[in-house]
């Protein structure tokens, strides 16, 4: 009787899994792919982008790369350049694209990145609450993972990674600057953030050591750039990392290298690294510059960043990060 009664139940069970729907999809994004979006913010609607990698559904809590194009861009463009979606496909993360804003619709937008840059800085515009306003939103028809949220950008794109990173640290678990230096005003980040810095040391547009370069968008004027070093130190000192910057990887292709230096360990299972190029200009590494290597410096193959930037962040979560 009690091994009938057992079978019994084992078949019920069966019976009830099978039963089950499939893993429901959100009724705005049915499909994976890419979503062009708005959302309502003071002083008018914002723009960005989302993409959903394939089964959605079924992979359960998604983590979020927030990807923020460069100083003079936009969303779409950066989409198309930074090469993320492939890698976010194979791994499984949505990757939200905002377009930052300006005088011209979709054209010329820039970040408030505190010291930098353009319309968005010089109207103190509120570019980390448009960020988390933008992952509430998505959260409503996603199930989105808050302990995986990640933040790369290019040039004042990366400025933006960073400022996020200090004024939504509780939010954020890593960030991948590319070629744009810390520039937050205001450093106090509540919680660590591991950070991974990509910069060459021959940019010529976002100085590695600092100083005056020509703002491509501002008609020929100088910008003042923080050192990269300087940066990397807040981030070393709030992470409480005792490293030196010890090199644990090298590349080379042509003349071009790329040295990983790494500053931990740090605290909370945290770390700051910085991948040190030479001969490469402004442009993504690993991607052909939308401006050209005459205004942006050489292009580079001595480093994929899409890839660096997945196997980074994966390393890191916020288990204690607050609902979206």
């Amino acid at each position: 009787m009690t091994r009938a009664l057992g079978f019994s139940l084992l078949l019920a069970v069966l019976a009830l899994a099978c039963k089950q729907p499939p893993p429901e999809k959100s009724m705005r994004f049915p499909e994976p792919g890419n979503y062009p979006l708005e959302i309502a913010r003071p002083g008018g609607s914002r723009s960005f982008s989302l993409h959903l990698p394939p089964r959605y559904a079924e992979r359960g809590p998604l983590p979020v790369l927030i990807a923020f194009h460069g100083g003079g861009g936009n969303g779409s463009g950066f989409q198309r350049n930074a090469k993320l979606d492939a890698r976010a496909d194979e791994l499984g993360y949505a990757v939200v694209y905002p377009d930052g804003s300006g005088r011209f619709g979709r054209r010329f937008l820039t970040w408030n990145a505190g010291d930098c840059c353009g319309y968005a800085m010089e109207h103190e515009i509120d570019d980390v609450g448009f960020t988390l306003a933008i992952l509430a939103d998505l959260a409503r028809d996603l199930r989105l993972d808050p302990t995986r949220v990640y933040a790369t950008g290019h040039s004042n794109g990366a400025m933006m990674a960073y400022r996020l990173a200090a004024d939504a640290s509780t939010h954020i678990a890593a960030i991948v600057p590319v070629s744009g230096a810390d520039v937050t005003v205001d450093f106090a980040p509540a919680a660590p953030v591991s950070v991974l810095h990509v910069h060459s040391v021959d940019d010529p547009r976002a100085l590695y050591a600092g100083g005056q370069a020509t703002n491509l968008w501002g008609g020929g004027k100088k910008i003042v750039h923080r050192p990269v070093a300087a940066g990397l130190e807040r981030w070393r000192k709030r992470d409480a990392c005792t490293g030196e910057g010890h090199e644990i990887d090298a590349r080379t292709s042509g003349a071009h290298t790329a040295a990983l230096l790494d500053f931990g360990p740090c605290a909370d299972g945290t770390d700051v690294e910085l991948w040190r190029l030479k001969g490469p200009g402004h442009g993504w590494p690993g991607s052909r510059s939308l401006l050209g290597e005459k205004l942006m410096g050489p292009d580079t193959e001595v480093l994929h960043v899409a890839d660096e930037i997945f196997r980074f962040v994966a390393r890191f979560t916020r288990p204690d990060a607050p609902e979206l």
